[in-house]
């Protein structure tokens, strides 16, 4: 999609005379040449480690008591080793795709290790403490290697530690995830920048995005979410306004943190729905879902296009609410649409002001 985006361009460019036609087809070339971020050969060759980890996994349990315990360590010991030192030979040879196969196998073996010695020596500890472990060896893995395939592999295990049945652990207590999984999520967040593994991330702001709604389980309350509307907002404020301090960093990373922060200010307004029961405060929370959506719109729908969509989606499925929540009456529909209308013209002009003072801003520096 983004090459047929890049092509489109670049003759747009050749044909306002910004650039030759030479030069946009060495630019194409250029492109073109860059090695794929997805291969079907790497998909299909960590496919292939999944499955061997499960076979192994399941022709060990299936034998389990035949096989003598020394025998089971050994072979334990042997895969893990074996894995992790493969791939870190691949690595050397830039052998890239197969290596990341083989360090995949060594995380996934790493935690059948865990399970099989705690199972065969009657080790202390819980299916909580476990998680950890095997979490914090795969994290330790992926940094080691600077693998983006292990990375993701430390994402989806975040996901297995926060939905372990941790009421049952000997030492954790109820608010334990409460600390926990916004940890592992910055964890998650910064092993991807390190290992270049930027799919990977959008596993550590869907942790944090988990984490908001398990706070709302706890404390199902309209303060709590309120408290998820403003902290998704000043989120959003900081990542998308060329003001905010904290621009340049989350630009730095792409548009998930401003759309991310979105989304959860999104969902903490569809929660107020539900929180509220009168229609005074229910028209008060549509006005201003309504004024979040153009807000998202007009503030990063050139530059963030999964901002600029989730801003129409909400924007439209807002109108259809509200409109439905006064159909009852034809005078009290037709009044919401002049005060939707009315909001809108009086936001858009405030957006057009803001444009024109800013860009004044930006001539007055150049000068």
């Amino acid at each position: 999609m983004y090459r047929n985006w890049l092509e489109r361009d670049l003759k747009t460019w050749a044909a306002q005379g910004l650039i030759d036609a030479k030069t946009a087809t060495v630019l194409l070339k250029e492109y073109d040449s860059r090695p794929s971020s997805f291969s079907v050969g790497r998909v299909l060759l960590i496919i292939s480690a999944l499955l061997f980890a499960a076979a192994v996994l399941l022709l060990v349990a299936a034998n389990w008591e035949a096989i003598p315990r020394l025998v089971r360590l050994a072979g334990i010991i042997g895969v893990l080793w074996a894995a992790y030192f493969g791939g870190g030979a691949l690595l050397a040879r830039g052998a890239e795709r197969f290596a990341a196969a083989f360090l995949v196998l060594g995380a996934l073996s790493f935690g059948g290790a865990i399970a099989l010695v705690g199972q065969m020596y009657h080790l202390s500890g819980d299916a909580l403490h476990a998680a950890l472990v095997w979490f914090g060896g795969t994290v330790a893995a992926a940094v080691l290697f600077r693998s983006g395939a292990v990375t993701v592999v430390a994402g989806f295990l975040a996901f297995v530690v926060s939905g372990t049945d941790w009421t049952q652990s000997y030492s954790a207590d109820q608010m334990l995830l409460l600390w926990l999984m916004p940890l592992m999520a910055v964890v998650v967040i910064a092993l991807a920048r390190y290992t270049g593994a930027g799919r990977a991330r959008h596993l550590g702001y869907l942790l944090l995005v988990a984490w908001l709604a398990f706070i709302y389980s706890e404390y199902s309350t309209a303060t709590t979410a309120i408290a998820i509307v403003v902290f998704g907002a000043v989120a959003y404020l900081a990542a998308a306004l060329p003001q905010s301090p904290l621009h340049a960093v989350a630009r730095s990373a792409g548009s998930a943190p401003a759309f991310y922060a979105y989304l959860v200010l999104m969902l903490g307004l569809v929660v107020l729905h539900v929180e509220f029961d009168a229609v005074g405060e229910r028209l008060a929370v549509g006005i201003v879902t309504l004024g979040a959506a153009i807000t998202g719109i007009a503030l990063s729908g050139k530059e963030n296009g999964a901002v600029r969509y989730l801003g129409y989606v909400a924007f439209a499925a807002e109108t259809l609410y509200l409109a439905s929540e006064t159909i009852g009456s034809i005078i009290g529909t037709s009044g919401f649409f002049l005060v939707s209308g009315l909001v809108v013209a009086a936001i858009a002009w405030a957006v057009i002001a803001l444009e024109r003072r800013l860009a004044s801003n930006e001539d007055k520096a150049e000068a």
